[in-house]
């Protein structure tokens, strides 16, 4: 599980199926020819018969070609079976909760979450009489000690968004191996090409699209991967039926050629954003940086074990307050003050009114997000103007 060199049972490299995908003959029959995949732009399909085999193209929002192309491309790259694309993240994570949870059931997930993803539990899946677990991302044993019988759902992000803890992932998985949880992660921050939760046993694996997978900040998506057939057909039959949320076939064609530059745009983010770090390490306005490939980060080894590289995505503590904050943030020329992530361009934001802005004061405190915490998403630019820029305006407080 290393960046362009497979582990797996093929020698094809993660860079020729980020391109071509899986090139059999099954997958590439749909193409009639075309070196680029079709966008096939319709509602619905035209049969020649009243009765049609069920797997067959009958209406866009149960099937299409272009968003098939996308989902079965994802699930290559994650070393999976099946795929399927939503219209964003959100949508990834709510299709996966309510195809596995019932009133009653037990969800465990992390005390550093994104923040539309803990309002999504806290908000909505707990007024459904879903019971639900915060625990330390960095605490395998308290992890695992809170699944019991009833949790239908362990759900992770690693790193965390935004505070970047990983989660040991192996030790994790062999431990549950043998219940009846379905383990689900988040690995939009790292891509399949630093990292493959499937390849340590977890069950699904979920990405916003939108975000490195796509690369360029001009669509919404959302993926869902896995190698269980069952766990896909509940997967698509919510899309379909619970909650409509397809992928256009235009938003699908877009990632599809977003992921042809994915290794060398996860190359370039990673560089930038290791120097980055490095820099804020060292500077006197910093008083701590996250970033697993900085060796004073408390999970580096973990991190070098189970990726193949360290990302793009970096926050710190600004010392100051928060007139500080606006100041530093709102003054730079190569950062664009937003909260999104993982596209070409490099991106800044301040945690506690962008990126967990919904979520409570005394939450965030409880999630460890200060006032001062600052979320970079490294762009490929020139290294030497983003740290010109950092540096100015650090220097100037």
């Amino acid at each position: 599980m290393t960046g362009d060199n497979d582990s797996e049972s093929d020698d094809v490299s993660f860079s020729t199926k980020a391109i071509h995908g899986d090139t059999s003959e099954t997958q590439n029959s749909e193409r009639f020819g075309d070196l680029v995949p079709p966008l096939h732009h319709t509602s619905t399909f035209v049969r020649d018969e009243i009765e049609q085999p069920r797997d067959e193209y009958v209406y866009s929002r149960n099937k299409n070609p272009t968003c098939n192309e996308l989902a079965q491309r994802i699930a290559t790259l994650e070393n999976a079976n099946y795929g399927l694309t939503v219209s964003s993240g959100m949508a990834a994570i709510a299709t996966v909760g309510w195809a596995l949870l019932r009133p009653g059931d037990h969800v465990v997930t992390l005390d550093s979450l994104y923040g539309g993803t803990r309002n999504l539990f806290a908000d909505i899946f707990a007024e459904f009489e879903i019971d639900i677990d915060y625990v330390d991302p960095t605490d395998t044993e308290s992890i695992l000690d809170a699944v019991r019988e009833e949790t239908a759902l362990l759900w992770l992000e690693t790193p965390t968004n935004p505070l970047m803890k990983l989660c040991d992932l192996s030790s994790i998985a062999k431990s549950t191996a043998t219940s009846e949880t379905v383990i689900a992660v988040d690995n939009t921050f790292m891509s399949p090409y630093f990292q493959r939760p499937m390849s340590f046993g977890v069950d699904v694996v979920v990405h916003s699209t939108t975000k490195y997978l796509n690369g360029h900040s001009d669509v919404t998506g959302g993926a869902i991967v896995t190698d269980d057939p069952d766990l896909h057909n509940r997967f698509h039959h919510v899309q379909k039926y619970g909650t409509g949320a397809n992928q256009s076939p235009s938003d699908s064609y877009d990632i599809l050629r977003g992921l042809k530059t994915l290794p060398q745009r996860m190359k370039e983010h990673e560089r930038n954003a290791q120097e980055l770090a490095e820099f804020l390490t060292d500077h006197k306005t910093v008083s701590d940086v996250h970033y697993p490939g900085l060796q004073s980060h408390p999970q580096h080894e973990l991190a070098k074990s189970q990726m193949s590289g360290y990302g793009g995505m970096l926050s710190f503590e600004l010392n100051g307050d928060r007139d500080d904050v606006k100041y530093v943030l709102e003054g730079l020329d190569h950062f664009a003050l937003t909260a999104s992530l993982g596209g070409v361009e490099s991106l800044i934001a301040h945690a506690g009114t962008m990126t967990h802005a919904e979520v409570s004061k005394r939450v965030r405190t409880e999630m460890g997000i200060s006032d001062t915490l600052i979320r970079i998403s490294t762009g490929i630019e020139d290294s030497q103007d983003l740290l010109t820029d950092l540096k100015t305006q650090l220097d100037s407080l």
